[in-house]
């Protein structure tokens, strides 16, 4: 029992040695960390704040039950999608070691409350129960309730880690951090979406039957527990803490299950699958150069995650933008065109996706025309993705702001636009290459070479605007003339001048890139 009870602090000073190890590794990591320590307690300390000066308000009930159980699903998710975020406690590096799994588990819950996390935690527990204690029931009640917070978000975040920890140290588990990205734009639009209809609505009281429901789910119901007690209402309060303590408990057996598995059994990771290899298929539809062409970029689309990471931003912005502001009566169907530029964003330094290994790729151009072909079969693999997505969007728009007359114009013009994006890209990609770093999950730009990223981008957009003008100054023509029963032809006609800018872009690029494949070499090599 004492050598249980001894293996708690030793990883408590484990865990203080790695962090401080961790951060003498390089000046940039300790001042990250000084960063977020410092942005971390200054919310922690507004939020605190708030909860003091709201004491006593009719809304603070439902404002902590509610910041609670976001706080929760927070610490639930965060290990899916972060899931290097504390490697010190990685549960799978203590595989070898004589551990019991109870006293494991306490040790690792325990070493989890050092950090920035749980000390935010703890301040926002504490705050809430602050803001709902009145009289000796709600201050026990929040004494129990601020500990009980805490340790259901660690526990939960532990738990999810530990039961996924194979496929979150895979390379299918690494690429389902790129969700994160789309996690976060959807989230700031719901927020922002909430926020204005609860300015619509004037009072935080249209949430009170969300937060009666929520706070029965721990560890949102402990903090209702402390409402609950300060308001005589003894029994819900008890019923509040002990639905805490229930969750708390089937968290750390859940946790044990996940550590006894990992220990004892074997890693499906080395085991061979039976009959996976020599299952490649025939050639099938992707006979050609234009076929294995377009098959290797979308393989790059599905298989590396810097690609697929800018490809998922792309999608889920593109459509979140139109259809966000469409939904809160503030949009028009042309904001679909979002949805092109954003897509066509990815025409953009074709090359460097390639990095080094674009030597096999010089080695099979010999002329212009197979530059083109090179060239053309990477714009038909973007556009079998971007076309149909863009008019997805552009329908779905139309539908929620209920403007189906403008659903013509406004595919017309998004594919002048993608058109335009898609030539534009292409003479980019061969004058201004650039290297994406492989090695780092936050640089997409090799050093040095930012301003080269800079002018293919932001001058290609531009370009690109420029060369879609003449679809939308027919489309402003026939609004302002009053031709409103010819604005279906700005759909033949953008779609048309689409696919002439991008073949002739193309065609302009083609022989710039058959003449600099040393340079283009040498600069997708840096990373």
């Amino acid at each position: 029992m004492s050598a249980a009870e001894g293996l708690t602090p030793v990883f408590v000073r484990l865990k203080w040695a790695l962090l401080r190890n961790g951060l003498r590794q390089s000046a940039g990591r300790a001042t990250a960390f000084a960063v977020s320590l410092a942005a971390a307690l200054l919310v922690a300390a507004a939020l605190l704040l708030a909860f003091v000066l709201m004491r006593g308000s009719a809304d603070v009930d439902t404002i902590a039950v509610l910041l609670t159980a976001l706080l929760a699903l927070g610490w639930a998710v965060m290990p899916l999608f972060v899931p290097s975020g504390d490697e010190t406690l990685d549960p799978s590096r203590l595989v070898m070691l004589p551990l019991q799994p109870r006293p494991l588990v306490r040790a690792l819950l325990v070493a989890s409350l050092v950090g920035i996390g749980p000390l935010f935690t703890f301040c926002l527990a504490l705050g809430g129960a602050l803001a709902l204690a009145h009289g000796a029931a709600g201050v026990l009640a929040a004494v129990l309730a601020v500990p009980l917070t805490v340790l259901c978000c660690v526990a939960l975040s532990r738990a999810v880690a530990a039961a996924n920890i194979r496929l979150l140290t895979s390379r299918k588990g690494r690429d389902l951090a790129v969700l994160s990205g789309l996690l976060i734009a959807v989230g700031i639009q719901v927020v922002n979406f909430g926020a204005q209809r609860l300015g619509q609505a004037g009072s935080l009281s249209v949430l009170d039957p969300v937060a009666d429901v929520v706070g029965w789910v721990p560890p949102a119901s402990a903090i209702a527990a402390v409402d609950a007690a300060s308001e005589g209402a003894y029994g819900r309060a008890a019923a509040g803490l002990l639905l805490a303590g229930a969750a708390l408990w089937a968290l750390l057996l859940w946790w044990r299950a996940s550590l006894v598995k990992l220990m004892t059994a074997p890693d499906g990771s080395t085991i061979e699958a039976a009959g996976v290899r020599g299952t490649t298929g025939g050639a099938g539809g992707w006979e050609g150069r234009t076929g294995a062409v377009m098959q290797r970029s979308l393989r790059y689309v599905w298989r590396d995650p810097k690609t697929k990471a800018a490809w998922v931003t792309s999608l889920a912005i593109g459509a979140i933008v139109p259809l966000f502001n469409a939904l809160q009566g503030t949009g028009t169907i042309y904001f679909a065109c979002f949805a092109s530029g954003m897509l066509g964003i990815q025409m953009y330094n074709q090359f460097g996706q390639d990095t080094s290994a674009f030597w096999m790729v010089a080695q099979t151009i010999a002329s212009t025309e197979d530059a083109y072909a090179e060239l053309r079969a990477r714009a038909l693999a973007l556009l079998a993705i971007t076309l149909p997505y863009t008019a997805l969007v552009t329908v779905a728009t139309a539908a929620a702001l209920g403007d189906w007359t403008a659903l013509p114009d406004a595919l017309g013009v998004a594919f002048a636009l993608l058109g335009a994006m898609v030539a534009t890209g292409a003479v980019a990609s061969a004058n201004f290459p650039y290297s994406i770093p492989q090695d780092s999950a936050y640089k997409n730009v090799a050093p040095g070479q930012g301003g080269l990223a800079w002018i293919s981008i932001l001058g290609g957009m531009v370009a690109a605007a420029l060369l879609s003008a003449p679809v939308v100054a027919a489309t402003i023509t026939l609004h302002l003339t009053g031709g409103r029963d010819w604005l279906w032809l700005i759909l033949p006609f953008g779609t048309a001048w689409g696919a002439l800018i991008a073949w002739a872009g193309l065609r302009m690029a083609a022989p710039r890139t058959a003449g600099r494949l040393p340079e283009i070499l040498t600069a997708v090599s840096k990373g």
